[in-house]
């Protein structure tokens, strides 16, 4: 069973900063995640995920 997301780790994206729980406001954060390394590398996967959207809606134009 999941964790509830106040339980989990986030990315702070105004601050750069990993943060456990809802710290900061919503507009500021990235996640949940299960882990604060999850966490800290939370900019490489979304990243990640645009470029395999955008791939996936090149091919499909």
């Amino acid at each position: 069973m999941a964790k509830e997301p106040s339980e989990q780790y986030w990315y702070n994206t105004k601050t750069g900063q990993v943060e456990f729980g809802f710290e900061s406001s919503v507009v500021d954060r990235v996640g949940p995640f299960e882990t604060a390394a999850e966490a800290s590398h939370a900019l490489e996967r979304l990243r990640a995920n645009s470029a395999k959207w955008e791939a996936e809606e090149a091919a499909d134009d």
